[in-house]
């Protein structure tokens, strides 16, 4: 496992609130980040993928359920799957606190980081701390191999492919599974394939100024419809 820098500061937040919220895009490395932590975690722990219907059903009863973890960090990976569990675990929350228990209880894994942000902001308030994970960083990557880095972006699956050729079609399949799937779910708005078109312009572009109006006519778009596909894929 490559050592994140991340991990250190999640160690700490957990020791500090009763949740925390580990954000960042799919296939960063939360989940593998969360696991390493709860190797060590002193009360043991849980670990729930609330994509997985077996997960799912385990939380039917979800107060029942989440209660009967005791000590243990309980960890729900892809958390808005199930957007009612912000009320189960608020209550919890509070219970343990006013019992002593003020830290350490949930750690909440998602991608859609600004509809995450602002349903456990609304539900958890006072209660939540927040984790941003990127892709890999020069200081989490081997000094001498930085150029690797460079020519892949720090997506451990893309960075760790055995070839380059490996790595390109990596990414090329990510950044089609991620229009398919996730601009539907997050932002429905939105065509797909003209969020592609926008995603090509924006990266042919990099380091430049950007000229909303000569994007808008490349995509033969309003200058207006622009501004609010570009809001509207913040939530994605």
């Amino acid at each position: 496992m490559i050592h994140r820098q991340t991990l250190n500061d999640l160690n700490e937040r957990l020791h500090e609130a009763p949740a925390v919220v580990l954000l960042g895009p799919r296939q960063v490395g939360k989940t593998t980040l969360a696991l390493e932590l709860a190797k060590n975690w002193p009360a043991g722990a849980t670990y729930l993928d609330l994509e997985r219907p077996a997960d799912r059903l385990r939380l039917e009863d979800a107060d029942a359920f989440l209660r009967a973890q005791g000590d243990k960090l309980v960890i729900l990976d892809e958390i808005h799957r199930m957007p009612g569990l912000f009320e189960v675990l608020r209550g919890i929350i509070d219970e343990r606190r006013r019992a002593g228990q003020r830290f350490g209880h949930f750690l909440l894994l998602g991608s859609a980081s600004l509809d995450l942000m602002q349903q456990s902001s609304e539900t958890l308030a006072g209660r939540v701390a927040y984790v941003d994970l990127g892709p890999l960083q020069a200081l989490e990557w081997a000094p001498n191999n930085l150029d690797t880095l460079w020519l892949r972006g720090g997506f451990p699956e893309s960075l760790l492919a055995a070839n380059d050729a490996s790595s390109l079609r990596w990414r090329e399949d990510f950044v089609r599974s991620y229009l398919q799937r996730d601009v539907p779910m997050f932002a429905p708005r939105l065509p797909a394939e003209t969020v592609g078109r926008l995603w090509t312009m924006l990266a042919h572009q990099q380091g430049a100024l950007l000229q909303q109006s000569r994007l808008a006519s490349g995509l033969g778009v309003s200058s207006p419809t622009l501004d609010r596909y570009r809001s509207e894929e913040r939530r994605v």
